[in-house]
């Protein structure tokens, strides 16, 4: 018997649940908790048939194992597609304008998360499910985009009404002393080491550069410390979050794909 748990496709067998879910670019992610834990990733047999990534070891704590299974998502999500061998990003399910105002609430499932709830100009609702992390990576990116794009048309706009000139020529928002963050992983690396000291011995990186993590003392609490001047240096390619596991914390770097 299959049930539908947080996005996840659940099964029960011989005291085993064993968690599926199915991505658009035909990766799918499977896990087992039966007292220890397993996830692995791979592709669809319509794909190229392999496995994309698997834990070293079993996992014998329940919180890590499913953050593991969290992690392994998103890194599956943002790799090109797997179908016929096309090699690009799955193609977006939905797109439309949103009507009205966003609702926010809390999350149902088992781990804190928010459901917001968009009404599309169509007459679609769709509804997204994030956790605690990318709620806050969502608040970081729309903070960015109002410090470091929005705020200077905004002023550009405000000094020609002042200005009240008869003719008005549409300008090009002026960013030039918009401080432009890091693009690639390597450029990163480099402002994580000179800004805040967190050198490659604390470095751990998805093998596609889609999210590089922090690990270990005192790199991690540099950068919660510094979480805004993080944020502002790193944006607008890149956002930070902090993982809670076993005994300690990572901040997870992801790189804003589209």
């Amino acid at each position: 018997m299959h049930e539908e748990i947080a996005g996840w496709e659940l099964s029960r067998q011989d005291g085993e649940e064993h968690f599926r879910k199915c991505l658009a670019n035909g990766v799918t992610v499977h896990a087992t908790w039966g007292g220890t834990g397993t996830v692995e990733a791979y592709t669809e047999p319509a794909g190229i048939g392999r496995t994309i990534a698997r834990g070293r070891e079993e996992f014998r704590d329940r919180e890590a194992f499913f953050t593991a299974a969290r992690l392994v998502v998103d890194m599956a999500a943002n790799l090109p597609s797997f179908r016929m061998g096309a090699q690009t990003h799955a193609d977006h399910v939905l797109t439309g304008e949103v009507a009205g105002s966003v609702d926010a609430m809390p999350g149902s499932g088992a781990v804190p998360e928010a459901e917001l709830r968009f009404t599309l100009t169509d007459g679609r609702s769709v509804t997204l499910i994030l956790t605690e992390d990318q709620s806050h990576d969502l608040t970081s990116s729309i903070y960015s985009l109002s410090k470091h794009v929005w705020s200077e048309q905004h002023e550009e706009q405000h000094e020609e009404q002042r200005e009240a000139v008869p003719e008005r020529v549409a300008e090009v928002p002026d960013v030039s002393e918009v401080e432009a963050g890091p693009d690639t992983g390597h450029e990163l690396m480099l402002v994580l080491e000179q800004r805040f000291g967190v050198t490659q011995d604390f470095l751990l990186a998805h093998v596609d550069w889609s999210a590089v993590v922090v690990v270990g003392e005192p790199a991690v609490s540099t950068l919660l410390d510094r979480a805004d001047e993080l944020t502002e240096a790193i944006a607008p390619r890149w956002f930070p979050g902090a993982v809670e596991r076993p005994g300690e914390v990572w901040v997870v770097l992801h790189r804003a794909f589209g």
